[in-house]
């Protein structure tokens, strides 16, 4: 009996080591991710474009658009604009039912006053595919940084931004110690800005002004007394400091003063490091959204996903002349002072908005054109 039970023993054992061996062994799946990848990569093949409402500027245009198509042979369809001019396109297009845009990429004030509130946009957290783009480490602060809870909107080009700009025809750059510097009488009437009361770079200096303790309501005030041109149109401004019309700019747009220096006019930058104030930190432009009811809305998520990947931000940034938040992304484009440093004022923050209303009304107040 007790021999039957062993042989029985043994015959069991020997069944099962020889279906372990005989089993093909099965290769592990994909993982989610690129699975995920491959279907919303051919499907963005078969839509074929992506539509890309952006920002002015050659530069940052080409950026955006060439190498994107190079990498995945979907087209893309960019129209650049002011900040203005983008949210009374979108608001009207929306009004009369019609959905044109994949991507936005633009300035905060843009998207947190105009975009946001019309519902415009979808939250970025269903896009985010690539590991390296979802990877916090990889990010300055631990992760993308986004300027609404919905984590609709994303920063891309936190720097230190340029707030002056000058003729070296007419004005030496390094005499300006001081933000002050600016109320010397012989500046009245020679100072044009970027319309303070509209969102866009003009209003991002004024609210730097408005927030500095060293500054604020009282030094916009005594600015506003130096007869100040305001500009409403800003797609000129920089090529009229260039052609000596006035001397200093408060607020050039970021992709015209790349634009113009690359063309080499008579334009310098004042250096914010050299300035008591220092500068805002600020993504100006930089900020990326997708839009809800995208009319490809697979390409519109390769897109985000190559925006966001360390190559997609090195082309950006370097367009810019701007800091990426990406860590891996070069540094040998843009001047160490454009580093964000801690403590810096921030002008594009959700609390940073909130100051602007009071901003707008001292505005309206002091500025008279």
């Amino acid at each position: 009996m007790k021999k039957a039970f062993f042989r029985v023993f043994l015959g069991a054992w020997a069944s099962i080591f020889a279906f372990a061996i005989v089993v093909p062994r099965v290769a592990p799946a994909a993982s989610s991710w690129q699975a995920e990848w491959e279907r919303v990569l051919q499907a963005a093949k078969q839509e074929g474009v992506v539509s890309i409402l952006g920002t002015t500027g050659v530069e940052v245009r080409d950026a955006l658009t060439l190498p994107f198509q190079k990498a995945y042979g979907i087209q893309v369809d960019y129209f650049g604009g002011s900040g203005s001019q983008q949210a009374t396109r979108v608001s009207a297009e929306r009004r009369a039912g019609k959905y044109a845009w994949d991507i936005f990429v633009g300035g905060t004030s843009t998207g947190l006053a105009s975009m946001i509130p019309i519902k415009a946009f979808d939250s970025l957290d269903s896009a985010l595919i690539l590991p390296d783009v979802k990877e916090p480490k990889n990010w300055r602060g631990g992760g993308i940084e986004f300027v609404d809870p919905g984590r609709q909107m994303a920063v891309m080009t936190p720097t230190h931004r340029v707030i002056l700009i000058v003729n070296t025809a007419a004005v030496d750059p390094s005499s300006f110690k001081s933000y002050k510097d600016l109320l010397n009488p012989k500046w009245k009437g020679q100072i044009a800005t970027d319309d303070p009361r509209r969102s866009g770079p003009g209003q991002a200096s004024f609210t730097f002004f408005y927030l500095h303790p060293e500054l604020g309501p009282d030094f916009i005030r005594a600015l506003a007394r130096q007869e100040l041109v305001v500009f409403r149109d800003p797609s000129q401004l920089v090529n009229l400091v260039g052609q000596g019309k006035y001397p200093i700019l408060i607020g050039p747009r970021d992709t015209m003063l790349a634009d113009a220096l690359k063309r080499s006019l008579p334009i310098s930058i004042v250096n914010p490091s050299m300035v008591r104030e220092g500068s805002d930190i600020s993504p100006a432009s930089g900020n990326v959204a997708m839009f809800n009811r995208a009319p490809h809305p697979n390409a519109a998520k390769v897109y985000i996903n190559w925006l966001l990947s360390k190559e997609g931000q090195t082309h950006h940034a370097r367009a810019l002349g701007t800091v990426s938040d990406r860590l891996d992304v070069p540094l040998d484009h843009a001047e160490p002072w454009k580093v964000p440093r801690p403590g810096a004022i921030k002008t594009y923050t959700a609390e940073a908005m909130e100051a602007k209303d009071s901003l707008l009304r001292l505005l309206k107040e002091v500025l008279q054109n």
